[in-house]
């Protein structure tokens, strides 16, 4: 199918994605393709789909199972040659191989190796997740294990330099692969964790590269130095579809080594940003509270009561004065009406008085000896009689 390339012509996705089919289906049959297999599935219905990748690219692939020779072979991290023909998932617009035949190295003998040594640290608890160390929020000195001269170590410092400030970076040179390069790892680990004033977090990692490139962070010395280390590290091995037994030992594990660096310094940039806009809020709010008073300042200036502050002070003066003459008036009236209280009382207390009885013609006869009023007496006993003029003693027959 070719496309007409006409000026303006509008074309949809599916007809995009079936020439595409079509050119690789027409041009690359029978193509043979050599990688590293990893994610490998088997469906239910028995075909097997997984990628193949090398250092700088991955590639999707499917056997289906018609063509399952070589398929029992496929392990995942192995390498593996595969021949058959290229074409387009048009659902998913996703290029792919349909393989009809693979090959599998030998080394995929190595990720037997990975996984018989994750179970043997799995089983020790060597991975648990409440053994692993929290990340500082603020580090302030780093430490970088990694090969001084490649692109990871240039990733690393490209993004601390970037968005860190005032980071101490300690550079712990070592060989990521090869013969020695296991020793020197475990010893940089084992000197930050000695190091002096003392680390906040450790990076450790390299660039991408086949299973056997990253089998020196597979070793066993090198899983347990991590495990072991008193001070966080995060594993950075590889690209992002890349695994290591020190990604599973390690405080974290980021896809690639400029991820951790971003990690790293992730919490100081929030922090940083949450600031300027904590700051750019309070200048904010500030600045409305100052309008909001000054316009109140401005509104009280311009009141009559500012501008001649006698007309506040007389008017309450001439409150003041009607009080006054409200009180004295009222205390005026209370006191004619105490009076005439005070003079009904003193009648009232007369009218019931015993001199004003006695007055009337009457007379008190009480015993001379207590002085209490006698309504009877004995022979011979002695008594005075108080009338309203006189009081004289008398002793009865």
């Amino acid at each position: 199918m070719s496309l007409p390339l006409e000026e303006g012509k509008v074309f949809t996705v599916s007809e995009i994605s079936q020439a595409i089919k079509e050119m690789l289906e027409g041009v690359f049959n029978n193509v043979a393709v050599e990688g590293e297999i990893s994610n490998l599935k088997t469906a239910a219905s028995g075909h097997i789909y997984f990628d193949l990748k090398d250092e700088n690219a991955l590639i999707s692939a499917v056997l289906f199972k018609g063509y399952r020779r070589g398929g029992e072979l496929l392990k995942e991290g192995a390498k593996a040659t595969l021949r058959g023909d290229l074409s387009c998932y048009i659902k998913q617009g996703r290029y792919q191989i349909i393989v009809k035949e693979a090959s599998v190295q030998t080394q995929g003998n190595l990720f037997l190796e990975f996984e018989k040594l994750k179970a043997k640290l799995t089983a020790e608890g060597l991975f648990d997740e409440e053994r692993k160390l929290p990340l500082p929020k603020f580090p302030e000195r780093i430490g970088v294990i990694t090969s001084p001269t490649g692109a990871a170590v240039r990733d690393i410092l490209s993004v601390l330099k970037r968005r860190g400030r005032n980071l101490e970076i300690l550079l712990a040179p070592v060989l990521v692969q090869g013969d020695g390069s296991k020793e020197q790892i475990v010893e940089a680990i084992k000197n930050l964790n000695k190091f002096t004033p003392k680390v906040d977090v450790i990076l450790l990692g390299r660039g991408g590269g086949s299973i056997e490139d990253l089998w020196s962070f597979n070793e066993e010395a090198v899983v347990r130095a991590v495990a072991a280390s008193k001070i966080p590290i995060i594993s950075c091995v590889g690209h992002e579809t890349d695994f290591t037994l020190t990604d599973f030992a390690a405080s974290l594990r980021a896809p690639t080594p400029s991820a951790a660096a971003e990690l790293v310094v992730e919490n100081a940039q929030n922090t940083a940003e949450h600031l300027s806009r904590l700051n750019k809020m309070l200048f904010q709010a500030l600045s409305l509270k100052y309008e909001r008073i000054n316009a109140r300042l401005q509104l009280a200036l311009q009141s009559k009561f500012l501008q001649n502050p006698a007309l506040f002070f007389d008017a309450k003066e001439q409150f003041l004065d009607d009080l006054t003459l409200a009180l004295q008036k009222n205390m005026t009236l209370k006191i004619k009406q105490a009076e005439q209280q005070a003079k009904a009382a003193a009648q009232s207390l007369s009218a019931l008085s015993p001199l004003a009885v006695l007055k009337r013609g009457y007379s008190i006869v009480r015993r001379l000896n207590d002085g209490k009023i006698a309504k009877t007496a004995k022979k011979g006993e002695r008594l005075t009689i108080e009338t309203s003029k006189d009081l004289f003693e008398v002793e009865t027959l």
